[in-house]
């Protein structure tokens, strides 16, 4: 079991005295959450709460994932990075494709981009992307991404995205995994049919196995059963190792969680996060690991 660590809420400042200190402790990765803006109010409501409300506050730091990758992979050693999760479909394809290659190019093969198609009509019409044909642009933009990040001459021509042949680079080195994030059915069936891992929610240890088992399924039937596929959970009712254990039993290869909580409380203080990483790492990842 791997160990992911969220970034969701942290100040920007805050992010790389933490690095290195996950870096050092045994975590995997980091992830980052991802949003352009905040508008005061939104038209569309906040699909995971009950009431449609957001889970954050106005003025949060939403830093730009791909900038932090690059400063961050320069003060870590094997830290990976990854997404919780990065909205794609908000993005042009091209640009997000230079950014991640630049990204996996500096950081030595350290992505693990993990895409989703959001939830936030205003933020696609503020960047001027269609809101409701964001899935199908999404599994079309996967696509573009694979064939300009070989560097080679490529063209492609699909629905939405069309292009003679031309070449990006720098070119990363190694495969790019692609992880994709959402619960909803579509969302299952892209993870199953053109990603490497899938991503959950905040869900319950029985709800994220019986969706893994679904897509496992999907897998099967797309002919995909065979090729390596990573989980990241959030789960919201484990919390130690056996309920780890009980979860890589069925199929979850990463948690992704906030470890100063569990310790602190609610805190912004910089060194109380700092020892709750090292603390968590003390007492469930290297345990977990041995």
């Amino acid at each position: 079991m791997k160990f992911v660590l969220s970034t969701s809420f942290s100040t920007v400042s805050h992010l790389t005295q933490i690095a290195p200190v996950a870096d050092e402790a045994g975590w995997e990765a980091m992830s980052f959450s991802d949003h352009v803006v905040h508008p005061e109010k939104i038209s569309t409501p906040y699909p995971y709460t009950k009431d449609g409300s957001r889970r954050w506050q106005a003025f949060t730091d939403w830093p730009d994932p791909w900038v932090m990758v690059g400063a961050l992979a320069t003060i870590t050693k094997r830290l990976r990075f990854t997404n919780n999760v990065f909205v794609l479909p908000m993005r042009n394809p091209y640009l997000v494709a230079k950014a991640i290659s630049t990204a996996a190019v500096v950081s030595n093969n350290r992505v693990t981009p993990a895409i989703g198609v959001g939830w936030s009509k205003d933020e696609f019409e503020l960047m001027q992307q269609d809101f409701h044909t964001r899935g199908k642009r999404a599994n079309e933009m996967i696509e573009v991404m694979r064939l300009l990040w070989s560097g080679e001459m490529v063209e492609y021509h699909g629905q939405y995205y069309q292009f003679d042949k031309l070449e990006m680079n720098p070119a990363p080195t190694e495969y790019i995994p692609i992880w994709s994030g959402g619960i909803s059915s579509p969302a299952m069936k892209r993870a199953a049919r053109i990603a490497d891992g899938w991503v959950t929610d905040l869900q319950t240890s029985d709800e994220i196995i019986d969706s893994i088992a679904n897509i496992q399924q999907l897998r099967k039937d797309y002919g995909r059963d065979h090729l390596p596929f990573d989980v990241m959970a959030t789960p919201s009712d484990a919390f130690t190792i056996d309920a780890y254990k009980k979860l890589a039993d069925g199929g979850v290869t990463h948690i992704l969680t906030q470890p100063w909580p569990f310790y602190h409380g609610d805190t912004q203080d910089i060194n109380k996060k700092i020892d709750g990483i090292k603390r968590y790492a003390d007492d469930i990842i290297l345990p977990m690991n041995k």
